[in-house]
């Protein structure tokens, strides 16, 4: 008996969980399903130029998996949703090799959803340096107790 087939991304969450997966394995097929067919969609990693639309994300992508899968770790996500958008601010923790060995590294990302008839797809995935050390976010308590 054959395994049963996956069920498709059903939210915001399951689609970054896609997202993620796809950069660990170096899967670019995986990756670019976790997109909207929007022509607008866009993606800037670290440092780099704003790329919109299919064609420019997926041939950014293809150049940084010609050096491998991406050990990425999404930490601290923190989420809005509403009916049919979502934005997740999320802490990457990254695992780069350094002069002396594998070191952690840090992006601070901004990744957008929408609900499509296609499901949830990513719309914008915004990727910033992060800082050397462990301390990646300042927040304020909440005013009120609930």
């Amino acid at each position: 008996m054959s395994p049963k087939p996956k069920a498709p991304p059903s939210s915001p969450d399951d689609i970054e969980a896609q997202f993620y997966e796809a950069l660990q394995q170096a899967d670019i097929d995986k990756l670019m399903a976790v997109w909207s067919d929007d022509e607008d969609i866009a993606c800037v990693h670290p440092g780099g130029p704003r790329m919109v639309g299919a064609g420019a994300i997926r041939a950014a992508f293809e150049a940084i998996f010609s050096n491998g899968a991406i050990d990425v770790q999404p930490e601290k996500v923190r989420r809005l949703h509403t009916h049919a958008s979502a934005i997740h601010h999320v802490l990457e923790q990254v695992q780069v090799m350094g002069d002396e060995g594998p070191q952690k590294a840090y992006a601070i990302v901004t990744n957008v959803y929408i609900l499509t008839p296609q499901g949830w797809r990513m719309v914008l995935h915004h990727a910033s340096p992060g800082m050397a050390r462990e301390l990646q976010e300042i927040s304020e308590a909440p005013a009120t107790l609930h």
